[in-house]
């Protein structure tokens, strides 16, 4: 009997604790927790997303790039909706009748409980047509959002746009819902976690007519929105939209660089676009003619085009070549009209002797055909191929073949060929020699810049050896800069090379090939460049950093099939030094500055060169 007791309390006992389970469990679900409460009035219940402003954009100097415009977006649950005169709705939010059963259809198929975005982004004007009207169209609503607008419609590539987020972006951010906006490039990409603020929540009561009458649980639930922080940009607007007038019909970039600091000051691609024709319901159109257009203005030449930097990298060149102990200043190679090694002939124009500083004012290209072809053969490296990478591995320091951006996803890399390279397609089983690869020290060949490492380069001259990755943001209110941005990448050159070079670059422009640059009052130290191009006529660059002591802009610019860089490139580098130093361009230059203005490349049947005064 004492054992059949005891089993008889063990088991009341374990009744009596699994009843107090569910009698807890019951309670906690009726009286502590609403979450099924509210699924049960979910019908009389409206989740009304509060879409927060997404922070401003400034310019260095204040000036206000990007700001919001408030627009409206018609939501609808279906089964909630009752009759209404479908014509006089699209009548009122100027919508194709066709276009609203269309998208409505689509909601229906989502889901008929959960509401969905019929029509975005109305008007103002819109809106207050219909605000008054709404009760008639039961099982809609409106929600605002805010869309970007450009006051000074500059600087699209640099900016970005934004767009709807998609279906597989969704499963890997939960933040986001399907209808949302993000950035998709520029700077609005790069800088999504701080523009984009975040969301608030509101719940209403509403009746049948899908009227709100009221606060759910007088707000306790709702979440209020928080504003997106506001950037302060690196580009200076005048100059910005400056460069833009000067690449208006034709085809390349201009980056301009702050030396001291690696901030951006312009980043011009062309062609381009206004902003605003992708933002609002004209996107839909815009984006596809935009994307299809052979001129490509989507895509940013600055950071995404490859081309060979040409003449420009001669003082690389140099650099490596006194560094390695492999010339001097003093050192001289005899040009005769080209550089000749048996059958091989690489063209020049000149028949005299040059030193560094000389063959860099006057682009000698037989001068650093034979300084390259010493470097890499010289005995102590013990073969070509271990010259090449001594050589590779300082073209690799100053951020030439990596990204050097932290902020677009974009930029591309470059090319400078590893060693490997070679082998596979041009030495294959044979003995490495300068003469196969000789077109490197030309910047010719395989090696492959973008205009904003080219820029980046011309910064590390101005700077004398040093450089911070180059940026567009300058600040951003209430966080924190990419350290990163901040921390100087030194190359592998000794700073006093860099000095030893620069009589050279000032004489580019005060009597060598880039002359038509030079500005009466700013010393400029630059180099020209002609980038070979296989599909037409070749493209004009130009390099230069002004003024030579405590230098305040690099620059870098590409013209596509301008042919030579003392015919566009320069002109126009020349302009934005002048225009940035000096806030305009003087009478005496002002010719130059309309021939720019007024040369047309990317149609045929009008001039592709222009003849300077005398």
């Amino acid at each position: 009997m004492n054992s059949f007791a005891k089993r008889k309390n063990i088991i009341i006992g374990i009744l009596l604790i699994i009843g107090a389970i569910y009698v807890m469990r019951l309670f906690n679900l009726q009286i502590v927790d609403s979450t099924y409460k509210r699924s049960a009035t979910r019908n009389v219940v409206r989740e009304v997303i509060e879409f927060p402003s997404r922070g401003l954009i400034y310019d260095r100097n204040g000036e206000m790039l990007v700001y919001n415009q408030i627009v409206y977006d018609l939501l609808a649950t279906p089964r909630e909706i009752g009759r209404f005169d479908t014509t006089t709705l699209c009548s009122i939010i100027d919508v194709p009748k066709e276009v609203f059963i269309d998208e409505l259809k689509k909601a229906k198929r989502m889901s008929t409980y959960r509401p969905s975005v019929i029509i975005k982004q109305i008007p103002p004007d819109r809106y207050a047509l219909l605000k008054e009207k709404m009760f008639k169209f039961p099982g809609f609503y409106l929600q605002t959002r805010n869309v970007r607008t450009y006051p000074f419609g500059c600087a699209a590539h640099v900016l970005g746009y934004i767009g709807e987020v998609s279906p597989a972006f969704l499963e890997k951010n939960p933040y986001y819902r399907s209808g949302d906006y993000i950035g998709v490039s520029g700077i609005e990409k790069a800088y999504e976690e701080h523009l984009r603020g975040r969301k608030g929540v509101s719940l209403f009561l509403v009746d049948v007519h899908g009227r709100i009458k009221g606060s759910y649980e007088d707000g306790k639930l709702d979440t209020v929105a928080v504003k997106g922080r506001d950037l302060v940009s690196s580009l200076d607007r005048e100059l910005q939209q400056y460069g833009e007038k000067l690449m208006v019909n034709k085809a390349g970039s201009i980056v301009a660089i702050e030396p001291s600091t690696g901030e951006i000051l312009s980043l011009v691609s062309s062609p381009s676009y206004d902003p605003v024709e992708m933002v609002g319901r004209n996107r839909t159109v815009n984006f596809p003619r935009l994307l299809n257009d052979p001129l490509l203005p989507l895509f940013n030449r600055a950071i995404s085009a490859q081309y060979p930097p040409g003449s420009t990298v001669k003082m690389l060149h140099g650099l490596i070549a006194l560094e390695e102990n492999i010339i001097t200043l003093g050192s001289s190679y005899y040009c005769a009209n080209g550089f000749h090694v048996g059958n091989f002939h690489q063209a020049c124009h000149h028949e005299q002797s040059f030193n560094l500083n000389n063959a860099i004012a006057q682009s000698c290209n037989a001068y650093f055909s034979q300084e390259f072809r010493d470097l890499l053969q010289d005995r102590k490296y013990g073969g070509a191929r271990n010259g090449y990478e001594v050589w590779r591995n300082h073209v690799l320091s100053f951020g030439f073949g990596n990204r050097i951006s932290y902020e677009f996803d974009e930029e591309a890399k470059g090319f400078i060929p590893e060693a490997e390279y070679y082998e596979k397609r041009v030495f294959k089983n044979a003995k490495w020699r300068a003469l196969p690869i000789i077109s490197l020290a030309i910047g010719q060949g395989e090696m492959q810049t973008t205009p904003l490492q080219m820029a980046n380069y011309t910064a590390i001259l101005a700077n004398r050896g040093f450089y911070y990755p180059p940026h567009v943001v300058r600040s951003i209110d209430g966080a924190e800069l990419n350290p990163e941005l901040k921390t100087k990448r030194y190359t592998t050159v000794n700073s006093i090379q860099f000095e030893r070079i620069m009589d050279g670059m000032e004489e580019v422009v005060n009597s060598g090939t880039a002359s038509i640059a030079r500005i009466p009052g700013i010393t400029i130290c630059g180099k020209t460049g002609t980038a070979q191009n296989p599909h037409g006529s070749d493209h004009s660059t130009f390099i230069a950093f002004a003024p030579r002591e405590n230098p305040k802009i690099a620059i870098a610019v590409y013209v596509e099939n301008g042919k030579w860089g003392n015919l566009y490139a320069a002109p126009i580098a020349s302009l934005m030094i002048e225009k940035y130093l000096k806030d305009s361009i003087q009478p005496s230059r002002q010719w130059l500055e309309t021939r720019m203005l007024e040369t047309n490349l990317l149609y045929p049947e009008l001039p592709n060169y222009i003849q300077y005064p005398k």
